[in-house]
């Protein structure tokens, strides 16, 4: 195997880090998963020869360990985190946190992302890039193969600062065109030094992606694509997914806007994603919700999946029934829910049941027996509509995928959400109709 060969030719160690097996390449040579000997822990080492290095140019060397020490001060959440950087007699290495998780090109290749999930998945990505270039460094590969989703709760992580470096620094790259294509900046294709204004622009691009399953700017050659990044704006998102909201397709267009100077920031990029959630998540009950999909996909999985599918659908119609149909019980509007909401890696299943079940009786002298039952209003209804077109939603997913996926997560959130909102809502409804 070409991984154990290398690993064999630098006695299987790199530094003090142990091989395990090879990764896969990197824009800037050969990764491979180790071991960190020291404290047992797993890392991804990132490697170039320093020959080769030292062929790009003299100061080359200098600039891929300077560089890599760069994205070593960040610390943030959505960053992947730099454990250590060296060399030895051929290889120049960063060691790093080793991610285990799906990238984002690999989500975006199965299917189109869900709305809700690929507003977060952005807005992870601009608060990473917020944080980087508030500390002067520009990442200038922005591009769904770069960003790793990992964790039970949809985290995703920003990879690949190996080409980043300090805006303060005297070396620049003006006259090379770093980068992606079909993600590239404008100033970036056409080989201009580039600042933060950059990134947002290839932020853009992923965001139009996930959003319209299209590339934004795609062609036959490098030439023609280059030539759209440079001249051209995409088909707006909205002619191609009509749910989208008016303030995500404007932001959109500002940050692919050809002038650098005219784009937001990073942070009025993650400002404006969070109000694009906040107004979603508080929409008026008249608005018909954005987050539903197209069901005819689904339609056809429950109509020639399994007999665990037959099951499930049977469980999803009782749900939906003793919403509808059965009145709300009483127990639950007259008093409160606990403050503490119950932890996401409970089975959704057992939260449904929980809320639907008739409540204990009461003894006569309950603290809530004098408070009269509650009228349910619009919002509470709507946020009663959510919540079971969420479970229905969540239950096509298991079809498909497992507890472990992205999109199954992304729901989990809501669900719980939409809890914490109905307490507080009912709260409300007390205070107000005792009054």
């Amino acid at each position: 195997m070409p991984a154990l060969n290398r690993a064999e030719q630098y006695g299987m160690k790199i530094g003090r880090y142990e091989i395990l097996d090879e990764i896969g390449q990197g824009a800037m040579g050969t990764v491979y998963r180790a071991l960190d000997p020291l404290i047992e822990r797993e890392v991804a080492i990132k490697t170039v020869d320093i020959a080769q290095l030292r062929s790009e140019g003299p100061d080359a060397e200098a600039r891929f360990l300077r560089e890599a020490q760069s994205a070593g001060r960040l610390s943030h959440p959505n960053i992947v985190t730099i454990y250590d950087v060296g060399e030895t007699d051929t290889l120049a290495y960063i060691a790093m946190e080793y991610l285990s998780g799906s990238t984002l090109r690999d989500l975006m290749d199965r299917s189109l992302l869900p709305l809700d999930l690929a507003i977060d998945t952005a807005l992870q990505m601009a608060e990473a890039l917020a944080f980087a270039h508030e500390h002067g460094v520009v990442h200038r590969d922005i591009k769904p193969a770069n960003v790793v989703v990992t964790g039970r709760r949809g985290r995703i992580k920003l990879t690949d600062f190996g080409i980043a470096h300090l805006l303060n620094s005297n070396q620049t790259q003006t006259g090379q065109m770093l980068g992606s294509p079909r993600y590239m900046s404008p100033e970036q294709a056409m080989g201009r030094e580039v600042d933060g204004r950059s990134d947002i622009f290839s932020l853009g691009a992923v965001l139009y992606e996930m959003l319209t399953g299209r590339y934004a700017f795609d062609g036959d050659s490098l030439p023609t694509i280059v030539y759209r990044v440079v001249n051209e704006m995409p088909p707006t998102a909205m002619h191609m997914r009509g749910t989208l909201p008016p303030a995500l397709i404007e932001l959109l267009a500002r940050m692919l806007h050809k002038n650098p100077a005219s784009r937001p920031n990073a942070r009025e990029v993650a400002t404006a994603l969070h109000a694009v959630v906040s107004a979603r998540q508080t929409a008026s009950p008249d608005t018909p919700s954005a987050v539903a999909e197209p069901m005819s996909r689904s339609l056809r999985v429950f109509a020639f999946g399994t007999p665990l599918g037959v099951f499930l659908l049977i469980g999803v119609g009782i749900i939906v029934i003793e919403h509808f149909v059965s009145a709300p019980p009483p127990a639950l509007l007259q008093s409160a829910e606990p403050e503490a909401a119950p932890a996401l890696s409970a089975p959704v299943a057992e939260a449904s049941a929980a809320e639907s079940a008739p409540p204990p009786p009461q003894p006569r002298q309950s603290r809530t027996a004098s408070i009269p039952p509650i009228k349910p209003d619009a919002y509470l209804q709507r946020l009663d509509e959510k919540a079971v077109e969420l479970r229905v939603k969540r239950t096509e997913l298991l079809l498909r995928y497992t507890e472990q996926h992205p999109d199954v997560m992304q729901v989990d959130r809501q669900l719980e959400q939409l809890r914490i909102e109905r307490r507080r809502h009912v709260r409300l409804l007390q205070k107000q109709q005792a009054g």
